[in-house]
């Protein structure tokens, strides 16, 4: 089975042909085709092959299924004897892909 290590809006992402993956929002439409760098690849028996700090000739292409915003995380913060709380909400937006190729 063939993989890919891609990055991302500062992540690296462990990726498969066919597979659909949360990433940081991307600023492109749904429906169209994106390219992303490949950082190291996995060609079965071509071995693994790993880029400094990228693969030149690979690219992993995916198409942008949908955005959205993901779980709200509550950010408290508190000093103790001092009366001093402060609660506030966060919510990531994130953008959907669905992997075509590796290549």
């Amino acid at each position: 089975m063939s993989f890919a290590i891609i990055r991302t809006g500062g992540k690296q992402f462990r990726v498969t042909e066919g597979q659909s993956i949360r990433v940081p929002l991307i600023d492109t439409q749904a429906g169209e085709v994106v390219e992303l760098e490949v950082l190291a690849a996995n060609g079965g028996e071509d071995g693994t092959k790993v880029g400094s700090p990228a693969i030149e000739a690979a690219r992993v292409t995916a198409t942008v299924v949908d955005h959205g915003r993901g779980e709200k995380i509550i950010v408290f913060k508190k000093k103790r004897r001092k009366q001093y709380k402060r609660t506030k909400g966060h919510r990531q937006n994130y953008t959907t892909l669905k992997i075509d190729s590796i290549g």
